[in-house]
């Protein structure tokens, strides 16, 4: 469903053989960095930017496909930003889980579960085109081999409730910044209002205001 340009988050027990869905809300996050975090970038650059975003939200595979290369260039890579994924799962929960589940898969590294992320995006149609959920289990099988994990490696990765668990702590500490929708950005603490934060430019401009700060 969306609301105002972006899809608003439904969390409710929706397994269905691929991941338990996140549930109840309240308490906790911030901006120091958990386990649960996928980190980018330098521990002490003078700007965080967190990211709230689900892998089966269209605006957040927008942003990655258009906007996310160039801020790792320019800013992630150079030292200045270090930036911080956060999964927050939008309808169906149960497949965005699985997705936050393939990317996280066998141990990955933040670069590891980057790619295989923006892959989930780039197939978010054909992913969500099967129609069926044991469709969406076989294409994300498909997307988690091409990453070198083997079909058994992605199923245990798919079915394994203890991702559930974590999106659940992230989803409540959320509430300190009022994410309602993704993408959700925050800046040094700061939730970002301007929505020209999903176009370089105007993501750019925020973060150079950040650094001259």
């Amino acid at each position: 469903m969306l609301v105002t340009g972006r899809r608003k988050v439904l969390l409710g027990a929706g397994a269905l053989a691929l991941a338990a869905a996140a549930t109840a809300c309240g308490g906790g996050g911030g901006t120091t960095v958990s386990p649960d975090d996928i980190v980018l970038g330098a521990d002490n650059a003078p700007v965080t930017l967190i990211e709230y975003a689900s892998s089966t939200c269209p605006h957040c595979a927008d942003f990655h496909a258009e906007v996310f290369d160039q801020l790792k260039t320019n800013y992630i890579d150079t030292g200045r930003v270090r930036y911080v994924f956060r999964e927050y799962p939008t309808a169906p929960p149960a497949v965005a889980v699985a997705g936050f589940q393939v990317a996280r898969c066998g141990g990955a590294t933040p670069e590891q579960y980057i790619t295989r992320l923006g892959e989930v995006f780039r197939q978010q149609q054909a992913i969500f085109s099967t129609g069926t959920m044991e469709g969406v289990r076989q294409k994300l099988i498909e997307i988690g081999m091409s990453a070198g994990l083997s079909q058994e490696q992605v199923t245990q990765c798919i079915t394994d409730e203890t991702g559930a668990e974590r999106v659940r702590r992230i989803v409540e500490g959320a509430e300190q910044f009022n994410v309602t929708g993704t993408p959700t950005f925050i800046i040094n603490g700061e939730k970002v209002e301007d929505p020209s934060v999903v176009t370089y430019e105007g993501l750019s401009r925020l973060l150079d205001a950040a650094l001259a700060g």
